[in-house]
């Protein structure tokens, strides 16, 4: 999956494939998590907040089945 980079203190980048509704995250550490079920409205509003990070914690993170692949 292909990631856009980002501004964010802890985000490197951020990718989403509609397809699978799959929204995948690398974090400045190099981790990538991938978020499953994620609807595109939401993944559209992470990318327009002014802060990445606490959008994903406060709309993403334990809401979604996640897993680590890096």
């Amino acid at each position: 999956m292909q990631r856009t980079p980002v501004t964010s203190s802890n985000i490197r980048s951020i990718g989403y494939d509609a397809g699978t509704t799959t929204l995948e995250v690398e974090f400045k550490d190099f981790s990538v998590y991938r978020y499953f079920g994620v609807p595109a409205q939401l993944h559209a509003s992470l990318m327009n907040s002014a802060s990445k990070g606490r959008f994903l914690a406060n709309f993403i993170k334990n809401k979604f089945t996640y897993t680590q692949i890096k």
